[in-house]
């Protein structure tokens, strides 16, 4: 893999800026095609909201596995643009973030960790990786994207909760991980604590960062920091720290743990203060995907040591976040039925 550790801060900037300026609408052009034409109607219900369960304990916990093909396969696989096939399955994702979902500077074209899950499951439906059309979708716009039919699957280091199974259903985690502080090196924070107090915060709008800093207890008012207003991607938060327009930034640690490798002018510091799972978020109507889904997760942790998933992190994350022959950070798949 080529490192882009050499980047500076002011790399990392620019990206950042484009970001901003991004349309989410608008499709990425590597996989060609244009999907699901602007203002087109999709085939399923847009706007209206299904109740969470009853009582969600263990919000993880998914369907089942199973390769049948149902009504959300069959539309992905006949899906037509202009009275033609499109056969591509198009997949939200993040093109910005380090070792997860962005793009190779030498090639440019979208590369890392929830990437290579995206390939595994075009293979499996399509039976070709490169079957994909990729949707960059800001933080905030992952649920409606999802809801207005613009993507079938989003691969974003998205958190797995109870709130967010509300509007969109999700597959068994693939990923542990926890909130934790990032900072510029020299920096008086210690960690999610009092040493925030007086701070300026930044966070993305929609993250279970967000949330965190929300609550009454624990939460920026009970710590005395000062939040400020969320940003539509969490890039742009480190944008802001290095401007020196914030003092500290609440993310994933995963995420953080590729910027500091990016930019050496930052640092983690204190524990991760939460533990969430990430998954694959789809519609709420398609649960034939999810137990499809599911059964390609199955067989991407599958193999011990040599499974395609402790490939992937040997080779995309190992370096930030330690390596080893175990699965760290692959939780065992939970079921609900």
């Amino acid at each position: 893999m080529r490192s882009v550790r050499s980047g500076t801060a002011v790399a990392v900037c620019a990206l950042g800026v484009a970001t901003a300026i991004f349309v989410p609408t608008a499709l990425d052009d590597q996989g060609g095609g244009s999907g699901l034409g602007e203002g087109q109607a999709h085939p399923r219900s847009v706007g209206t909201t299904a109740a969470a369960p009853e009582k969600c304990v263990r919000p993880e916990a998914s369907l089942r596995p199973s390769s049948a093909s149902g009504p959300a396969i069959e539309r992905i696989k006949n899906r037509e643009v202009e009275g033609r096939k499109l056969g591509k399955l198009i997949a939200g994702v993040d093109q910005n973030s380090y070792r997860w979902g962005y793009r190779d500077p030498a090639t440019g074209d979208l590369t890392g960790f929830d990437i290579d899950l995206v390939r595994a499951i075009a293979k499996d439906i399509f039976g070709d990786p490169d079957a994909v059309i990729y949707r960059a979708i800001p933080t905030s716009q992952r649920v409606n994207a999802l809801q207005q039919g613009k993507v079938d699957i989003v691969v974003r280091t998205m958190t797995i909760n109870c709130a967010r199974l509300k509007d969109v259903a999700f597959s068994t985690a693939y990923f542990k991980a926890g909130q934790q502080v990032l900072v510029p090196k020299g920096s008086s924070v210690t960690g999610y604590n009092t040493s925030l107090r007086g701070k300026k915060v930044c966070t993305a709008q929609g993250s279970t960062a967000e949330a965190e800093l929300d609550q009454e207890k624990g939460g920026a008012k009970d710590l005395g920091a000062i939040k400020v207003a969320p940003v539509p991607n969490q890039l742009d938060c480190l944008v802001r720290l290095q401007l020196g327009q914030v003092d500290a930034v609440i993310t994933d640690n995963a995420l953080a743990a590729g910027q500091a490798a990016q930019d050496p002018s930052v640092k983690l510091v204190g524990k991760p203060f939460t533990e969430e799972f990430y998954g694959v978020a789809m519609n709420k109507d398609d649960k034939d995907l999810v137990r499809r889904v599911n059964k390609v997760l199955e067989e991407y942790r599958s193999g011990g040591s040599g499974s395609p998933w402790m490939r992937a992190y040997r080779k995309w994350l190992a370096e930030d976040l330690g390596r080893t022959e175990e699965n760290p950070a692959a939780p065992a798949p939970a079921y609900r039925d």
